[in-house]
């Protein structure tokens, strides 16, 4: 049985000891300090030398842990400038407001939080007073993640500057009037404030670090100088439990994104109670940043355990405050002074001896009340290292009390998060803690009032005049006045409208061709950013690699090994391509923060982001969401799309439902062009809307989502008549008749209309050859380039019915006089087309791929579904035999002949 404590074979072994003498006399050193000092006298010279040769350059595995103490002492501190009262007073004067905002809308049941701003406070103030740079200096300033549930002190701040009244603190979380306040960051809802959206667990951080990459990405590209915006993204420690929040850290250290800092509130509470009850969240976090290759600055205590620090001759306190786990730390926060004596101090001598010389108002003072991310003077040196740092990002975690100052009820409490007022008399003790003129005659029949020390006042007056001196108002979102960016030369789009003849293209080929073709545009190629997650051979793109380079910071530091072929592996600093590894989500993350460069920066980038169908929107969805918060715009689109086109992949990889998700999101334009010159259409269509002349009730602020296809297929030319692009942009046009198909069915035969989307319009096509050659009916076939986009338009003519006006649905009126019912297909489940039924006036019928997906050959795979074009045949004689145009024996007939 091996002895656990014998000493392990190590990579060291592997290597030659050039002086086995020496060796062994620096192990006997260690061994003798063991034996006389102690086990901890020997860690602790091994922990600094270990230091020391970090610091000397020497190339030896990082500390992953430090002690449980502040990463900056005392005495290392630098001065923080400016008046330490008045910024008191100011965070005072914020701290009350925030809680009755919250407290004066509890009447209403819209909820709310305190606690979380109350623990966090000092963390923004210190920040709005130095450090956040405005927008009204370079105008891209820095961005601000702002944690989801402190909004309310962000509210009170801006009420406290003048950009807010008590009017709308009062309509916080009550918006349909118009005048209110969202629940949390908004862009959508309140544009002229919020930036990023970013409760939504876990986004926060993770788009914080590709907001930073890609503000080095415009700079290298030489769009914008952006080397003087720094990211600063707040989050919780139980928020770090997001597997997308340290999702993208070793990016971030990979890049040496040093203008990125993370400020993690680590109250040691989430939702429910502590976050790592019965271990230490701080040390976790420490050890996973620092693994990753941060910079990390622990910002845990106040100045008043300095004395007890002073007294720890023997180390014992700190050895202390490293066993104690988080949910201790919590209890000691609500006990008195004899039980933190007891359980604290009492099971060390050395600690035993130390409490002698501890009144119990300074253990009360530590415990209950000093945390360093409590003190201004302790969060002002932590961000001054953080952005002196450079070569790596920086994480400062900040010990809080969650609820500090809010009193007794509420620090520390496991259930705080749910406690959503304070009672009267709690406000009052909060006004005298806070030291604010606040008259007990103001609590006017037990509503808590607002407080607000003059618009002239000092307080006021130091607010406005160190955010004047730092670039402007923060946070705040800007819509730069920019011209329309010109729309590229006809020719790019026009070159599909003639079809591809003889030769089988895919529509995802088609696609990428069209970019390549615009990305050569004089004036907004170099706009366009292509983004993709490690596939981009797998979709033909790998054409680009050589002519639009492969972002890296790097630069190519190698000789790529297909460098003598034509299409090689080229990285550049300025490259163009984001090509992401196998991350949908840092590749979103990408993509939302180029799609909102137009705000961020005053710069107009065109993000066109292209993955598997299947692992965009089911994988995503909740970053679909935040891109249309956000305000996003650009182009999503799901290749290899379809559930029976992508053959040999099987379950997991069959898409039969993205758009379905996709009409879920009021931003997203979600189509499914069948034809190169569709894909085209809506492109071009896109470009104008989004980053052209918009129409005036054109909402600018969407993104686009398409899906194309892997299957080649000949590409017909555009129908040459009226109507065309109009139908492709709004949803529907009928592609063919009969007729003009060529077929000649026999007189007065039975007529069906066929409507088809994507890959699926092959399978009616056939199905219309089938019908007229072997059953005599005459079917017309129709392109719905857009399910949801028709639902969307036919909606809103129902709205517009409610309020008096008159109003056709664009669906109704393109099939108005269509002859016989009409029979709808995709390669999506029946939903996905069921969306327009209700305002189709014909009979309504629908095919679809319902259920999992499978391997196998498309055909049968589509026979498995029942929609490849012998199941059209089948399920179009079954509705005309229901009307008596058809008999009834036909069907069986039919789908006897075609093995159904």
């Amino acid at each position: 049985m091996t002895d656990p404590n014998a000493i392990q074979p190590s990579e060291l072994d592997q290597l030659p000891d050039r002086d086995p003498e020496e060796t062994a006399e620096w192990q006997a050193s260690l061994d003798a300090v063991t034996k006389a000092a102690g086990p901890h006298r020997a860690a602790y010279l091994m922990r600094r030398t270990l230091e020391r040769a970090e610091g000397a350059g020497i190339a030896l595995p990082k500390l992953l842990e430090t002690d449980y103490v502040n990463s900056i002492p005392t005495s290392a501190e630098p001065s923080a400038p400016g008046d330490e009262a008045l910024e008191q007073r100011i965070t005072a004067w914020n701290r009350w407001n925030a809680a009755a905002m919250v407290t004066r809308g509890s009447k209403y049941g819209v909820g709310g939080h305190i606690a979380t701003f109350a623990s966090a406070a000092w963390l923004y103030e210190t920040g709005f007073n130095h450090f956040f740079k405005g927008k009204e200096a370079d105008g891209s300033g820095d961005q601000l993640y702002i944690q989801g549930h402190a909004s309310p002190g962000i509210y009170a701040r801006a009420f406290l500057d003048g950009r807010l009244n008590e009017e709308q603190l009062d309509n916080f979380r009550r918006e349909a009037g118009g005048n209110g306040l969202p629940s949390y960051p908004h862009p959508r809802r309140l544009p002229w404030l919020w930036e990023f959206p970013t409760v939504s667990m876990g986004l926060g951080p993770l788009s914080a670090i590709y907001q930073a990459r890609f503000n080095r990405y415009l700079t290298n590209r030489a769009i914008k100088d952006t080397s003087a915006s720094h990211v600063w993204a707040f989050l919780g420690d139980g928020e770090m439990d997001e597997p997308e929040s340290t999702a993208a850290l070793a990016l971030a250290a990979r890049e040496e994104l040093d203008n990125l800092t993370f400020v993690i509130n680590c109250n040691l509470q989430r939702l429910d109670g502590p976050v790592r009850a019965n271990f230490k969240i701080v040390q976790e976090l420490e050890a996973q940043f620092r693994g990753a290759g941060w910079n990390v600055v622990k910002t845990l205590w106040g100045t008043a355990w300095d004395e007890l620090f002073q007294l720890d001759t023997t180390g014992a306190l700190v050895r202390r405050l490293r066993q104690v786990p988080d949910a201790q730390i919590q209890t000691y926060q609500t006990r008195d002074a004899a039980y933190i004596r007891q359980d604290f101090f009492g099971g060390d001598p050395a600690l035993v001896e130390m409490a002698k010389l501890l009144s119990d108002d300074k253990i009360l003072e530590c415990f209950h009340l000093s945390r360093g991310g409590h003190e201004a003077r302790k969060v002002y040196a932590a961000y001054k290292a953080a952005v002196e740092h450079k070569g790596a990002p920086t994480v400062i975690l900040a010990q809080t009390v969650k609820g500090h100052t809010l009193g007794e009820g509420f620090a520390s409490k496991n259930a705080n998060h749910q406690m959503k007022k304070l009672s009267v008399d709690e406000f009052k003790n909060m006004r005298d803690l806070l030291e604010l003129p606040i008259k007990d005659s103001d609590f006017v029949d037990g509503v808590v009032p607002y407080g607000h020390p003059g618009a002239d006042s000092p307080e006021v007056r130091y607010l406005q005049e160190r955010r004047a001196a730092l670039g402007g108002p923060a946070p705040a979102r800007r819509v730069h006045p920019v011209a329309p960016l010109p729309a590229p030369a006809d020719k790019a789009f026009a070159s599909f409208d003639k079809g591809s003849g003889s030769q089988n293209v895919a529509t995802t080929m088609a696609f990428v061709r069209l970019v390549k073709d615009l990305v050569r545009d004089k004036e907004t190629g170099k706009r366009w950013v292509p983004i993709v997650p490690d596939e981009a051979r797998t979709f033909g793109m790998e054409s680009l690699f050589p002519s639009l380079g492969i972002y890296s910071p790097k630069g190519q530091t190698y000789e790529p090994v297909d460098r003598d072929q034509l299409m090689y592996y080229k990285e550049a600093t300025n490259g163009q391509i984001l090509n992401e590894g196998i991350t949908e989500a840092g590749s979103m993350a990408d993509f939302i923060a180029a799609s909102t460069s137009y705000a961020t920066h005053g710069e107009a980038m065109i993000p066109f982001y292209i993955f598997y169908s299947m692992f965009g929107w089911q994988r995503t969805a909740d970053q679909m969401w935040q891109l249309g918060d956000q305000l996003g715009r650009g182009f999503l689109v799901g290749a290899t799309a379809g559930r029976t086109t992508l053959t040999g992949e099987g379950l997991q990889h069959a898409d039969g439902h993205s758009p379905v998700i996709a009409a879920t999101n009021p931003a997203a334009l979600s189509y499914d062009p069948a034809f190169a010159y569709e894909v085209a259409t809506i492109v071009k269509d896109g470009l104008r809307r989004m980053y052209g002349e918009a129409a005036p009730d054109e909402d600018q602020n969407v993104f686009y989502y398409l899906t194309v296809y892997n299957e080649p297929m000949p590409q017909p030319a555009k129908p040459s008549v009226d109507g065309v692009d109009e139908g492709i942009v709004k949803g529907l046009y009928r592609f063919n008749t009969a007729e003009s198909a060529g077929i000649t069915p026999p007189a007065n035969a039975p007529r069906i209309q066929l409507l088809g989307s994507g890959t699926a319009i092959h399978w009616a096509l056939k199905a219309q050859q089938l019908l007229a050659e072997e059953w005599g009916v005459a079917a017309d076939v129709w392109s719905a380039t857009s399910w949801s986009e028709l639902r969307r338009d036919a909606l809103e003519a129902d709205e517009a019915l409610l309020r008096g006006e008159e109003r056709v649905p664009f669906v109704r009126q393109a099939l108005q006089g269509a002859e016989g019912p009409v029979l709808a297909v995709s390669d999506y489940m029946r939903q996905v087309p069921d969306q327009i039924a209700q305002w189709v006036e014909q009979d309504w019928s629908s095919l679809g791929a319902d259920g999992f997906g499978l391997s196998d050959t498309r055909e049968a795979a589509r026979r498995h579904f029942g929609v490849d074009a012998e199941s059209i045949v089948v399920a179009a004689l079954a509705q005309l035999a229901g009307r008596g145009e058809v008999k009834a024996a036909a069907v069986k007939e039919a789908r006897e002949k075609y093995g159904l």
